[in-house]
Order: structure tokens, then sequence, then C-alpha cells
């Protein structure tokens, strides 16, 4: 069964290979995986590209654009894009470069979105991480697509103790191997690059995962000392991975196209920060995101003590950040303003006040307006979205807005849903920012 994985620049996307490194091409799947890559080169060489770029450009700049629009189909790529009938390679780490080739010129043919199509293909840096002394959770799960349950490797709090830091390592032999069979294939056609750029920092993520959710929300109140323990643990966790990165120059920027938070993208001329040698990518030469969905119901001022409190020595290396996912931040804008440093992007998901994320973050912050994905299921009427896109746009006309689809499960399998979707939306932009 197909799985979602996370690419530099196309969010979650489906996932072919695996893991799996390179195995054989016949000179037939060659030319074919060659011949999606020249169409690709096309498209990234077509005025509108550069267009879009320097829309992205001056909208993280604080600028005033219009709103711009990206649309990530994450689990729905299987109803638009089916792996059985849109890979024709044999091996699975060539079949998802085809894949990806393929979601590209399918976004540039039927997503008029504000998504660019850069010339750049990527191969990940593997990261070897090992345990915490703990048993690794187990999971139960009847749908892949669904939701699911799992033993917390923490539920006994006495297990703190067993807690050990885990050894680190990157797999530069493998990423290197990788990087000159891609070339071979592509590389007098489109660049290809390493990506391993350390974005996300979501602790609170990972604390309930060894924990439980419920079980995390209670600990706060009852034994608030345990809490700070854990989340100190694991802020040093990520903070000594950041710098094994860093002093092992295996850093790689993240300010083009690169999905660098819960649906944002980096163009940046911010960033790499000053003193940059051009070699050597540095920890405040990168974006970096946090949240904390799963402490959703968590009020400010718990949020702010057991969870920021412990993601800011992070945060604090980065030249910008962002923050937030799916969780409202109704009443929790103050914070993030009050604490995040070089804060640029906020999230505003569909749970939250958005004419009251208008009034905080105004022109000073980009605000990054998710849509609810449901809105494109059952008996769907994309004249229904119009009164709901339009209400959410005139409220943050005054602001630096953007607008992202994500979190699509399912299209119904009609994909020209999000078609519609993206027609609705675009009319009312050119509605409001004639």
């Amino acid at each position: 069964m197909w799985k979602l994985t996370r690419t530099a620049t196309a969010g979650f996307i489906l996932n072919v290979a695996m893991g799996k490194g390179p195995g054989p091409l016949s000179p037939e799947e060659r030319d074919h995986l060659r011949s999606l890559a020249r169409r690709v080169a096309e498209l990234a060489a077509d005025p509108k590209q550069r267009h879009k770029r320097d829309l992205w450009y001056r909208h993280i700049a604080l600028e005033p654009v219009r709103p711009l629009l990206l649309v990530f189909l994450e689990d729905a790529w299987e109803e638009v894009l089916p792996i059985a009938r849109t890979v024709r390679v044999r091996d699975p780490f060539w079949g998802q470069y085809e894949w990806y080739l393929s979601h590209l010129l399918f976004r540039d043919e039927r997503l008029a979105d504000d998504f660019v199509i850069e010339p750049d293909l990527y191969v990940d840096l593997p990261l070897r991480m090992g345990d915490w002394g703990l048993k690794p959770a187990e999971y139960a799960q009847t749908d892949p697509r669904g939701s699911y349950r799992w033993t917390p490797p923490l539920a006994n709090p006495d297990d703190i103790r067993k807690l050990r830091p885990a050894s680190i390592d990157a797999d530069v032999e493998a990423a290197q191997q990788r990087l000159a069979a891609v070339r071979e294939v592509f590389g007098d056609i489109l660049p290809v690059r390493l990506d391993c750029n350390c974005a996300s920092a979501c602790l609170v993520d990972v604390a309930t995962h060894l924990r439980g959710i419920q079980q995390f929300m209670l600990d706060v109140y009852d034994r608030p000392e345990w809490v700070h323990e854990l989340m100190a643990f694991l802020s040093g966790q990520e903070l000594r991975k950041r710098r094994f990165l860093e002093d092992h120059g295996l850093l790689t920027l993240n300010n083009r196209n690169h999905y660098v938070d819960s649906g944002g993208i980096g163009y940046t001329n911010e960033l790499p920060a000053g003193g940059f040698d051009g070699r050597k990518v540095r920890l405040r030469d990168l974006w970096c995101h946090a949240a904390a969905q799963a402490a959703s119901e968590i009020g400010p001022e718990q949020h702010e003590e057991f969870i920021l409190a412990h993601e800011l020595p992070v945060l604090s290396l980065a030249g910008l950040n962002a923050y937030g996912c799916c969780e409202p931040y109704t009443n929790k804008f103050d914070m993030l303003k009050r604490r995040v440093p070089r804060l640029r992007r906020v999230s505003v998901s569909p749970w939250c006040d958005v004419r009251r994320a208008a009034a905080e973050l105004q022109d000073k912050y980009v605000l990054s307006w998710k849509p609810n994905p449901a809105l494109l299921l059952g008996r769907f009427d994309p004249e229904k979205l119009r009164p709901y896109v339009r209400a959410a746009l005139e409220a943050t006309r005054d602001c630096r807005v953007e607008i992202i689809l994500k979190d699509t499960i399912t299209l119904d399998n009609e994909p020209r849903r999000v078609e519609e979707f993206i027609r609705v939306v675009r009319e009312e932009i050119g509605r409001l920012w004639a």
C-alpha cells in the first residue's frame, strides 16, 4: 500500500520508493524519464514561472501583493495520479522521479495555483537516528489512510529515567551514490541537488507519541515538572541533531521553492544570513517551523510554559521562523508575536477565527490561511465555496495573506473538484484585488 512522504518542494506526495536506492533502468525507461525531464525544464523556463517567483519573494518580504494560492493534494494524489497508472518504470527508486516529474506536468496543465515549477530535482540525505532507550510504540490501524491507536512507550512516568541521548549519523555514502545515479540520468537536463534543510521542529508531536495525547495534557496539571523534564530532553535532542548537521556541513538551503512549514514555501532574499561563505550552510541561514497540533486544547499560558519555552532554543537558531499547522491560534497570537524570534509566517487553520487573525497579524506577518478541505467532499457545489472564500478574503484584505489548501484526504474520486476550488478562489481574488 502506498504511503505519503515529504519532498523538498511539493509537500506530502506519494511515496513510490519506500526508501530504496537506485536499481536498474532499461534504455527505454531511461529515455522516458529524460523525456519527462525535458518537458519539465521547458515549463521551468516559461516566463510565467519567473512572474510567480517574483510574487513569492515580494509576498514573504511583506510587500503588498495579491493573495497567493497553493494547493497540496497529499492523500488525494492517489485519486488524481495513481501510482499504478502513472509509473511505468519498474524500479521504485526511479519510479519516484517518474511520478514527481509527472506530477509537475499535471500541476502545470490542471492546477492554476501559484506553485513555481523550478528546474531542480532533489536527493534526500538519509539520517540514522538511534533510540532513546524505550521500546518502540506499537501501532494499530485498520485503514492505511485512517486513524490509528498506539501504545505509548512512556506510559509509565518512571520510565523517563530510561531516556538516553540517541545516536546520530548521516548516510553520506548512500546520498552520494544516489546523487551520482540521478545526475547521470538527469544532470544535463535538470540540476540535481542534495536536500537536508532540517526545517521542522515540532517537539510536542514527539512528546505525545511517547506519552499519549490525553495523558500529556493531564500531565501538564498533574506532574508539571515531569513535563518540563521530558520537553527539555526532547529540545536537547533536537538541538544535538541540528548542531551535528551544521558542524558536519550537511545542511542545505531552503530559501527557494522549498516546503518550509505547513504549506508555505520559502522564497526569500533574507536568507542565507550575512557572512554566508557560499558553501557551508549554517542554521541561521534556514527557515525553521514549529507547531503544536497535539496541544490544540492547551491554553495559552500552558502552551507558552510547557511547549514554546522548550522550542525557543531551536527557533532562536533559525534565520526566519514559521509557526502553526492545523491547531487554532485565536487566543495565542500575542504569545507567538511576543516570544518567537524572527517570526514571519503564522498558520491560520480552519478552526481559527480569521477576523481575529487578521487583526492580530495585520501586514507584519504572513497570514497563512488554510481553507477547510472538507468543503470539497460530499455533495460538492463550487458556488457554496464562494461566500466562505469571500468572507476570509475580505477579512484579510489588509494582510499579507496566502491561501494553502492541504490535508486533502480525498476528493471523493473527482479530481475536478480541486480545479473548481482554484477557479472560485481565483475569481474572488480577482474581484477584491482587481
